[in-house]
């Protein structure tokens, strides 16, 4: 890791906070070095919460003279970044798509149907990934009526069976079933492809490789019948061939024709105006007229000259006479001078959101001046009463059509209706534009849906003496939690002051401003995160990250990492088990505290696979019953006895369901696999220094270090744990 930066970026000089430089990795530092070498601001990628694909990004926007500061934002990946400074050349503004929840490759086909100017608001649904996008921006390029495939109710293979069908002018409403997999929609196109009658295999009852026989039995029947031939296909290429040489000889006279008169025309031309030679030349389709007379000698051109060929040229409207008597009466020459110009047209303002609640609230705490995290003072909510004013829509505005130098209108594109938002817990008022809280509680505004929850604010101290709390939505203590505490919530808990001891329940995060200091009485369970100033004697179990500036004799085990803030940042005592791995500046210390850390694949970890495979099995042994009751229908239909449609499709739905169930398990289970894999790169990273009395445990092999140690990594090399200078 180089030391500092570069010898010209001092932090002085740049006016900002930084974290130390040690944060920094080479490539970070080589982007920062390189904008600073290019004259850019680079205070405004100088962070180390952006890795340095970011800070390319940004370095390159500010390069070519964008505002950067749209995108620069440590929560948006690089791709993202990177099609927001794509749009940004094109005056495009791809925010509010992100605001709804697009990004990376989402927001690039975006960007590419606005760019072609095509109506991808009125097709795009919240939910769409990027191939369904590219499904829509396709038909849309080839004049295709998508109405029947733009619904994420169909994956993207579905959608691409549909607009395939309609390129070939085909009855795409035959196949365009959800239930119909792209397999089966695929054999239906081929067969109405092939002009065969397709009804006798069309049914949910046959699976693709059914169909696929069916339509080639079909075929070679029709074949052996003489019904089917191949060679009417080849009459129709040698005449498209024909036409094509008759086309391309036609052209050839056509051209040599135009070429003789033309020659003809500037013959007649140059003997008319031999000594009046100017160039009328009109740009900006035809919004704009420019004059062009060289300095030729014996070259004299007139008023009536340039009037003449303006008339002849068709030229009407925003004639400028002063531009013209100047550029003849001042002699004006080897000069261009505007000579007409239209009006533009203007297009509408699109409809925009004016919000009264804020939705810039910090989602990361401010950095304090040795390194550590402020939890103090950051704000972890907006709150909002029943009855108020969330938002107010303003309508899209009509353009202002315009006029060329022709004279001919221009028709004005009036402003895109943006559509109304989505969520929970606001109303919209008859006008359609007010949008109001339906309770007092918790405001959020996240991939572009509102979510107002319930939060009980209690504006006082929680302990045995208040009684159990327990609460659908989130909570909100003013104090603290004392002995006997006890909270449970869906959503979040957020304590402004401290936590003595008690217990803490939360379906979300878990937020303690000042921290938790008990004697081992204090219990913390959270499916998100849990961060606090520091944790003291804590009994902790997350599903996300646990982060804190110190954290003493407590006992972690979350699926997430453990991150210790600040220069003197501290992770002492107690045992830590993380699956993720563990990041701190100091690690145990001189008085040789007995301190255990367990990473990688762990008790958690081992729990969580024990977990997948008795949800694998069980849904395993649920599809195996529906697909017994499908092969019974299957018989039935085969024998002839009829079988309610309704009941085919509700069996056949649930086993696609449960299909989806069991793909979505094993990834997740996948993820759980890869995220080892992460964490073997980097499982625990001490910034400052490793005391003897540590013990590093990852993937189930321990190292205790026997002497103080630092700026180090602990890794597994060779299924053994070894340490790696940072």
């Amino acid at each position: 890791m180089v030391d500092n930066i570069d010898s010209g970026i001092k932090q002085q000089e740049l006016h900002f906070p930084m974290m130390e430089n040690d944060e920094y990795q080479r490539a970070q530092n080589h982007e920062i070095k390189l904008g600073k070498e290019e004259g850019l601001d680079v205070s405004i990628y100088a962070n180390p919460q952006f890795s340095w694909l970011q800070m390319e990004q940004i370095r390159m926007g500010l390069k070519d003279g964008l505002d950067a500061s749209v995108y620069a934002n440590p929560s948006y990946n690089y791709e993202t970044m990177r099609q927001i400074r794509l749009s940004l050349y094109s005056a495009m503004d791809l925010i509010p798509y992100l605001n709804r929840g697009f990004a990376d490759d989402d927001l690039g086909e975006i960007r590419l149907a606005l760019l072609d100017k095509l109506p991808i608001d009125e097709w795009l649904q919240d939910n769409m990934c990027a191939p369904q996008i590219h499904e829509i921006r396709i038909g849309l390029c080839e004049g295709l009526d998508i109405s029947v495939y733009a619904d994420c109710g169909y994956n993207w293979m579905q959608m691409q069976e549909m607009r395939l069908g309609l390129e070939k002018k085909l009855n795409v409403k035959i196949y365009a079933n959800r239930l119909y997999n792209h397999a089966q929609m695929r054999e239906i196109r081929l067969g109405l492809e092939a002009g065969i009658d397709v009804s006798s295999y069309c049914t949910l009852v046959y699976s693709a490789t059914d169909m696929k026989e069916k339509r080639q039995g079909i075929i070679n029947r029709m074949k052996a019948s003489g019904s089917f031939s191949e060679e009417s296909n080849a009459v129709k290429a040698e005449e498209v061939e024909e036409l094509i040489k008759v086309n391309k000889s036609v052209r050839r006279n056509n051209a040599n024709n135009t070429n003789k008169e033309s020659e003809k025309s500037k013959k007649t031309i140059a003997d008319s105006f031999r000594k009046k030679e100017f160039v009328i030349s009109v740009e900006e389709n035809g919004n704009k007229a420019y004059a062009y007379i060289p300095w030729i000698p014996g070259n004299v051109v007139t008023k009536e000259d340039i009037y003449q060929d303006l008339e002849r040229r068709a030229i009407v409207y925003g004639i400028k006479q002063e531009a013209i008597a100047d550029l003849i009466d001042r002699k004006r020459l080897n000069e261009r001078v505007l000579i007409a110009e239209g009006i533009p047209a203007k297009k509408g303002k699109d409809g925009w959101f004016e919000w009264f609640v804020r939705l810039d609230l910090p989602r990361i705490p401010a950095p304090l001046p040795d390194g550590g995290v402020d939890y103090v003072n950051i704000e972890a909510f907006e709150m909002v009463d029943e009855g108020e004013k969330i938002a107010f829509y303003h309508r899209a505005q009509e353009g202002s059509d315009g006029k060329n130098i022709y004279g001919e209108t221009i028709h004005a594109e009036n402003g895109i209706e943006k559509k109304p938002l989505r969520g929970i817990g606001f109303t919209i008022e008859p006008d359609g534009a007010t949008y109001t809280s339906k309770m007092n509680g918790k405001f959020e505004f996240t991939g572009g849906r509102i979510i107002i929850s319930n939060m009980l604010i209690v504006r006082e101290d929680v302990s045995s003496v208040t009684g159990k709390l327990e609460v659908d939505g989130s909570v909100y203590v003013v104090g603290s939690i004392h002995s006997g505490g006890y909270i449970k919530a869906t959503g979040d808990i957020i304590i402004e002051h401290n936590v003595e001891a008690g217990k803490l329940i939360a379906g979300g995060n878990v937020m303690i401003k000042k921290g938790s200091c008990s004697k081992n009485d204090c219990f913390i369970e959270a499916g998100g995160e849990v961060s606090g100033s520091f944790f003291e004697a804590a009994n902790i179990n997350a599903g996300g990250n646990v982060k804190a500036n110190y954290i003493m004799n407590s006992t972690i085990n979350t699926m997430g990492r453990v991150i210790v803030s600040g220069s003197k940042g501290v992770l002492l005592g107690g045992k830590i088990s993380a699956v993720k791995g563990v990041d701190t500046y100091n690690l145990g210390n001189r008085l040789h505290l007995k301190t255990t850390l367990d990473i990688g694949r762990n008790e958690l970890y081992e729990k969580a696979q024990t977990d997948y495979v008795e949800r694998r099995e069980q849904l395993l042994s649920d599809l195996e019953a529906l697909e017994r009751e499908w092969n019974k229908i299957t018989l039935m239909y085969s024998t002839g006895k009829e079988v309610p449609e309704e009941m085919q499709r509700k069996i056949y739905a649930a086993i696609e369901v449960q299909k989806q169930k069991l793909a979505e398990l094993d990834g997740e289970a996948s993820k759980l696999v890869n995220l080892t894999e992460q964490t073997a790169k980097e499982p625990v990273s001490v910034r400052g220094k490793a005391y003897e009395g540590s013990t590093v445990i990852i993937n189930g092999i321990k190292y205790m270090l026997t002497a103080e140690v630092r700026r180090v990594i602990f890794k597994l090399r060779n299924k053994q744990v070894v340490m790696v200078a940072l």
